[in-house]
């Protein structure tokens, strides 16, 4: 079963990823995108970190 990511999940994400990318990425940020995933991962049964993991790759590695 593929994991299903939401469009604000995809968005937090891609909002870390441009401040890490710049150097500058907040507490805020990082603790926002990591409770939107267990919010997400414990809403749809899935596993927390496979989860993270299908993120981070379709955000960082669209092409992949």
């Amino acid at each position: 079963m593929a994991i299903e990511l939401s469009d604000e999940l995809i968005k937090l994400e891609e909002a870390a990823w441009a401040e890490i990318q710049a150097g500058a990425l907040t507490v805020d940020t990082a603790a926002a995108v990591q409770a939107a995933i267990t919010e997400h991962a414990q809403a749809a049964g899935e596993d927390r970190f496979k989860l993270e993991a299908a993120l981070k790759k379709h955000v960082r590695h669209p092409d992949a």
